[in-house]
C-alpha cells in the first residue's frame, strides 16, 4: 500500500509539473509585454508608432512601423534589456514616407529627439534647419541652459553651424522644492521626468545619445545600467572623449550616476 502510494504522489506531482510550467511560462511572457509596452522608451518617444508586442518563451517580437530608424533601435534596446527576455526579433519597418537621411527635415527630428534625452536643456526648444545650419528658438531658463543647448546641438552629427536665438528668462523659472517633478512636453502630452524610469529605458537612451553626438558616435561604448547607475564600458581615443561620454551619459533622463571604466587607446 506504502508503495502505491508513494506512485500515486509521484504522479499527481509529475502531472502538477507538466501542467503548472506552461502556465508560469505565459505568465511570464505577459508580464514580458507588459514591462514593454510600460517602458519609459515606450510611452515616451514611441507612443505615436504601431508597434506590436508579443513575447514567447521569453523571445519577444516587435512588429509594426516606426517613423524612422531610430525608433526601430530604440524599441530593440529597450526591449532587451528589461528582465527575463532571452532574446528580440526585430521585425519593425521604417515608414516609406520619411524624411531622406542626412536632409533638413531629417536633422530637425535628430536634433528634437536629442534634447529629449538631455534633462537640463529644454524640451520645448524650436529647430529649424537649413542646409545644415540650425536655428534655435524659444525660452531658456538662464544663459548656462542656453549655452549647453547651443553645444549639445553643435555636436550632433550633420550640424555645420547653429544660431542660437533663444529667450534668457529670469526670474520666471518656476520655484521647486527637492521631490517636486519637472513636466517637459514630448509631443502631444505633457511628460513627468520626475518619476522613476526604468533601467532598460534609460540604457536605450544613453545609446541613442553617445550614438547622435558627433564626439562620441565613434566610441564602442558598452552602457549597462542598474537601479539608475549606468556602468560605461569600452574604449575612448583620448580623455577628452571619455569625459564627454561620462557627460552625456549623465545628463540623460533618469540616470542617477555614471561610472566610467572605459579605457583610453
Amino acid at each position: 500500500m506504502k508503495a502505491i502510494h508513494a506512485i500515486a504522489l509521484m504522479v499527481v506531482a509529475v502531472f502538477l509539473l507538466v501542467f503548472s510550467v506552461p502556465v508560469q511560462a505565459a505568465n511570464m511572457d505577459n508580464a514580458i509585454e507588459t514591462s514593454v509596452k510600460q517602458s519609459y522608451v515606450f510611452k515616451t518617444y514611441l507612443e505615436d508608432d504601431d508597434i506590436k508586442v508579443k513575447s514567447k518563451d521569453g523571445v519577444v517580437t516587435l512588429t509594426g512601423t516606426v517613423a524612422e530608424q531610430s525608433h526601430k533601435t530604440m524599441a530593440e534596446d529597450t526591449a532587451a534589456g528589461l528582465p527575463d527576455v532571452k532574446r528580440v526579433d526585430n521585425q519593425l519597418e521604417v515608414k516609406a514616407d520619411r524624411p531622406a537621411e542626412k536632409s533638413d527635415a531629417w536633422l530637425v527630428t535628430k536634433i528634437k529627439t536629442t534634447l529629449l534625452f538631455h534633462r537640463s536643456v529644454s524640451a520645448k526648444t524650436e529647430v529649424d534647419v537649413n542646409n545644415g545650419i540650425v536655428t534655435l528658438r524659444g525660452d531658456a531658463e538662464n544663459q548656462a541652459q542656453k549655452d549647453l543647448t547651443t553645444e549639445y546641438v553643435r555636436d550632433i552629427e550633420g550640424v555645420k553651424d547653429v544660431k542660437n536665438e533663444m529667450t534668457v528668462v529670469r526670474g520666471e523659472k518656476e520655484k521647486r522644492t527637492t521631490g517636486d517633478k519637472e513636466k517637459r512636453t514630448t509631443g502631444k502630452e505633457t511628460r513627468t521626468t520626475g518619476d522613476k524610469i526604468d533601467d532598460s529605458s534609460i540604457t536605450s537612451q544613453v545609446k541613442m545619445s553617445l550614438l547622435y553626438h558627433r564626439s562620441t558616435s565613434g566610441l564602442k561604448t558598452k552602457v549597462e545600467t542598474k537601479d539608475g547607475v549606468v556602468t560605461l564600458t569600452g574604449k575612448a581615443k583620448n580623455a577628452a572623449e571619455k569625459d564627454l561620454a561620462t557627460k552625456f551619459a549623465k545628463d540623460v533622463n533618469g540616470v542617477r550616476s555614471v561610472e566610467n571604466l572605459m579605457t583610453i587607446e
